[in-house]
């Protein structure tokens, strides 16, 4: 089982060989003085003197990036989702089974609570790193101190003695991993040319999609050491960010001079648009929010599920999730790949959507209905395909709809992610309630996992009210 979706613009064997193909040098443009507040870039690096070559270098755009960078970019990331991604998909489960026997709900609201953290910091985090003037440049001393922050809150999780400490570990976590990821995926948008971002994407998306399979399986193997649990796939995450952090260099930010910083008010404006002038992008952006609201329900509580289903604990669980997990990494690429390239070949990007999400609607019904085993494992695949058809289409969807892609496609972006961050905050909050409806006490796993399928299928269909896209 998935528990995120895959960027499947894969590479053939020969591009992906071509990546790191040499070009000429970039070329220094004329420096513009900085406008306060401006939000981009280059006009922060702005500077009132001849610029350094390294600055000039970083001003001129990125030439293409050569393939060590390509291959330890890619590392860092993989390393980065087995160290915070195990955590979600079996480790907390395990954990919180073992401070609160029969409270699973409490997850429900660890994740969520979990998932407010980038919400509240993303911006202002993002803000100081493109103002950061270092030796070491401006995202490497972010990606550091996320690893540092991230071990730290390994070690909380994994020797909390209540709940509340181990909510308070996993928004550490998410502080600190989370940051990590996000300056390997700004230095990737920094150092990446325009023809080499599509493949890098799907070279990531692929090691993403099996880094928290590897995650479950490791965990499966640890899950009687909880701190071994938790500090193993951390330490894979370190040596692999380190890899990058030493071996690929970042211009000395030292000499930037930057105008004034951006107004809360800025900031609180480029998260809106309006969706009767960009109807369309509207849709698409509804579609998704309501797919990953399902996706949260559905990936939230799937150790305990197993666990109430199979009549074990979650511990003598996370083996056969794991085993069910390696399957389910098939059927997602499966999915991305078949999808992404018949919706090309055919033109009908709408219709694969509906049909990503009435696949993942269909596996999450006979997961909610499967009485044993014989169900949970092909419902599980099922839905893993319908995600890794949401995956490729959408994205592919969202791009052909994006509204001032000349000029705002950064800013455009940046509210398309709220559609998953914000379901994943509010759907395991929500999701308690649901497991109390109707159960005569026990956890209604049933009506979870039927809504999670409704969300998605209501995804699907929302897409269709798009009119510029076949």
């Amino acid at each position: 089982m998935s528990t995120n979706p895959p960027s499947t613009d894969l590479p053939s064997t020969p591009d992906i060989l071509m990546l790191g193909r040499p070009s000429e040098p970039p070329r220094t443009p004329r420096v513009e003085p900085p406008e306060p507040g401006l939000l981009r870039i280059p006009d922060r690096l702005a500077s009132t003197a001849e610029p350094t070559s390294a600055v000039a270098d970083e001003l001129a755009g990125p030439a293409e990036a050569d393939g060590r960078y390509i291959w330890l970019l890619t590392l860092a990331q993989f390393g980065v989702f087995i160290a915070f991604i195990t955590p979600l998909a079996i480790s907390l489960a395990i954990r919180l089974d073992k401070l609160a026997p029969g409270q699973d709900h409490y997850l429900g609201y660890i994740t969520g609570v979990g998932a407010c953290v980038p919400l509240l910091t993303g911006a202002v985090l993002g803000q100081l790193s493109d103002r950061t003037r270092t030796r070491l440049g401006r995202r490497r001393p972010f990606m550091i101190a996320g690893v540092l922050v991230g071990v730290v809150s390994l070690v909380v999780m994994a020797l909390a003695p209540n709940v509340l400490v181990l909510a308070l570990g996993w928004m550490l976590a998410q502080l600190g991993w989370g940051q990590a990821l996000g300056s390997l995926q700004i230095s990737a948008a920094e150092r990446l040319s325009e023809s080499q971002r599509g493949k890098v994407s799907g070279l990531v998306g692929f090691a993403t999609q099996i880094a928290p399979v590897l995650g479950v399986a490791i965990a499966g193997v640890l899950s009687g050491t909880s701190l071994l649990l938790f500090l193993v796939p951390g330490a894979v995450g370190v040596v692999l960010v380190a890899l990058f952090v030493v071996l690929i260099p970042e211009p000395d930010s030292r000499g930037l001079v930057l105008g004034s910083p951006p107004t809360l008010g800025d900031l609180l404006r480029n998260q809106i648009f309006d969706p009767r002038q960009h109807r369309d992008y509207a849709w698409n952006w509804l579609g998704r929010f309501l797919f990953y609201a399902g996706l949260a329900f559905y990936s939230t509580f799937t150790a305990f599920l197993f666990a109430d289903r199979l009549g074990k604990t979650v511990d003598d669980v996370a083996v056969t999730i794991s085993i069910v997990a390696l399957f389910g990494i098939v059927a997602t690429t499966a999915g991305a790949l078949g999808g992404g390239f018949l919706s090309d070949r055919l033109r009908r990007r709408r219709a694969f959507v509906l049909g990503s999400g009435l696949l993942f609607g269909t596996g999450s019904t006979i997961v909610a209905l499967a009485p044993g085993l014989a169900l949970l494992v092909p419902g599980a695949l099922v839905a893993s395909l319908g995600i890794g058809a949401f995956s490729a289409v959408d994205q592919a969807l969202l791009l052909d709809v994006l509204p001032e892609r000349e000029t705002s496609a950064g800013r455009f972006m940046g509210i398309t992610g709220l559609a998953t961050s914000i379901p994943q905050a509010l759907a395991p909050l929500a999701a308690p309630v649901l497991l109390m409806l109707g159960s005569g006490g026990a956890k209604n796993y049933t009506l979870l996992y039927i809504v999670a399928g409704l969300c998605t299928t209501a995804g699907g269909l929302v897409v269709l009210r798009i009119r510029s896209v076949r």
